[in-house]
Parts: C-alpha cells; sequence; structure tokens
C-alpha cells in the first residue's frame, strides 16, 4: 500500500492546471505565426509579418513604458515597503504589528477595478488630492495626475505594496537580533548598526521583493488600461487593443510572446545586478 495514498489527489489539478497553461501557451505561439485576414475571426497562413509590424515606434514605446512603469514601482514600492515591514517586525505593541499588517495587506481584499476607480477619485483635478492641496495653499492650480505617468505609477504602487511588505518582513523576521546586540555592545549606534547589521543581512528579502514587484507590475492591464486613459502604453494595454479593438489576434498573439520573452529577459538582466549585490550582503 503506498505510504503516500493522497498524493495523485493533490498532484492531479496541479498536472491539469500545468497541462492548461501548457496548451495556452502553445496556442498563443501558434497563432503568432499566423497571418491575419480583415473582416476574419480565423488566421490566415504561417508569415512572419507580425513580428516586422513589432518593429514600429508605437510598439517599441510601449515596451519602454513598461519597463519604466515597473522600475518606478518596484523602486517607490521597496521604499514604502521597507519601512513598513521594518515596524510591523520589530514593533513592541502586538496592536500595532497588527494595525500595520492590516492597512498594508488592504489593497489585497479590493478588487483591482474597484482599487482602480478609487485612485480615479483621488487623482483627479476635482478629486480628493487636489482639493486638499489647494484647500491647504500648497498648489495654485490642480495637478495633472490622471492620464499620466505619475499616476498610473502612484496606483500601481498601492496595488503591488502587500506582496512587497510581506516579502520583506519575512526576511526581516529572520534576521537574529543578537547580531544587532552585538554590534551594539562593540559600540555601534542604531543607524550605524541597521546599516552594517540589518540592511545587509536583509539584501535577499529586497532582491526577492523587487523581482516580484517587477514581474506583479509587467502583467498589470486595469490600472495602466484605467488610470493612464490610452495615454501611457503598456504590452498589456497594446495587446486589449489589438486583440479585442483590431480583432487582430495573431498580432496579438505575436505581441504577447514578444512581452513574455522581453519579460524573461529583462528579469535576467535584472536578477543578475541584485544577485552581485545580495552577494555583497552575505558577504
Amino acid at each position: 500500500m503506498s505510504k503516500r495514498p493522497f498524493l495523485r489527489w493533490f498532484a492531479s489539478p496541479s498536472i491539469l492546471i500545468a497541462f492548461g497553461i501548457t496548451a495556452s501557451f502553445l496556442a498563443i505561439v501558434q497563432y503568432s505565426f499566423r497571418a491575419h485576414i480583415p473582416g476574419s475571426l480565423d488566421p490566415g497562413g504561417l508569415t512572419l509579418d507580425n513580428f516586422t509590424t513589432l518593429l514600429k515606434a508605437v510598439y517599441g514605446q510601449a515596451f519602454l513604458n513598461t519597463v519604466l512603469l515597473c522600475l518606478w514601482t518596484a523602486l517607490f514600492t521597496l521604499l514604502i515597503g521597507y519601512p513598513l515591514a521594518y515596524a510591523m517586525i520589530r514593533a513592541k505593541s502586538a496592536r500595532l504589528r497588527s494595525a500595520i499588517l492590516l492597512i498594508s495587506l488592504t489593497p489585497l481584499f479590493l478588487g483591482e477595478i474597484v482599487r482602480t476607480y478609487s485612485w480615479m477619485i483621488v487623482l483627479g483635478n476635482r478629486g480628493f488630492l487636489n482639493a486638499f492641496l489647494l484647500q491647504i495653499g500648497l498648489i495654485d492650480r490642480p495637478l495633472n495626475l490622471m492620464f499620466t505617468m505619475t499616476g498610473v505609477v502612484i496606483a500601481l504602487v498601492h496595488f503591488t505594496l502587500p506582496i512587497v511588505v510581506v516579502m520583506l518582513a519575512a526576511a526581516l523576521s529572520h534576521i537574529d537580533r543578537n547580531l544587532e546586540r552585538a554590534a551594539r555592545s562593540l559600540g555601534a549606534g542604531r543607524i550605524r548598526s541597521f546599516l552594517t547589521v540589518t540592511l545587509p543581512l536583509s539584501v535577499p528579502g529586497i532582491v526577492a521583493a523587487t523581482s516580484t514587484a517587477f514581474a506583479w507590475t509587467f502583467s498589470a492591464f486595469a490600472t495602466p488600461q484605467m488610470i493612464g486613459g490610452g495615454q501611457v502604453q503598456t504590452i498589456s494595454t497594446l495587446v486589449y487593443q489589438v486583440g479585442f479593438a483590431s480583432f487582430n489576434f495573431p498580432l496579438a498573439a505575436s505581441l504577447s510572446l514578444v512581452g513574455l520573452l522581453f519579460t524573461l529577459a529583462v528579469l535576467a538582466f535584472f536578477n543578475a545586478g541584485l544577485g552581485r549585490l545580495e552577494r555583497i550582503g552575505a558577504h
């Protein structure tokens, strides 16, 4: 009798999901090499024209916008998430730790569309943020945040923050506090102890959280589409426009395929650089 009688029941869903993902990917690859027939949803014969079309400036700008959005989002999410994670792990009050955790994870409790609509209300010319800044006299005219890269980054940081805080908190919780106490006993102050002990030891968590934030943002669709309003084109918004506005499914498939390969290449380059930083932190 098998020592793991329930193994096949747990493995079966994973196998089915893997099969579905593989079949979907193969369908995208197959469509990307087919010709588009105007007025028809059925693809034509084999062709490479879809990939040569992607050499146009509009597609290059979409790739550039996507990378910039991911980089800015990962940077600002790290700058906001690290202090939150540090406070959540090191706070003495259990209520304070619970409050920080709840506030950090709140975006996960909201649907993506609801969350994006909320940011449209906040960032609009007559929205909460502009009304507040005008009321206190910091600005004399509304800031143009909607349909801009800045507005999209703000909303994406809110979207990405929970996962980054959780990953950083996990990394910080595994740091031995005795190492910090040893640094203090040798004369290091709080700031120096943090910079020479805590921060280097948390580099693996920073690397993992930043890479995840980058990849998480790369696939975002609703936020760039609604906050960007068509003015901030990304790979995901172009796939939607080409596929469902023009019904050019072969071109949308080729754009998806190139976007996937581009994502893997950028992440590989990104992780190679951060990997060196992680090895430095380990020493």
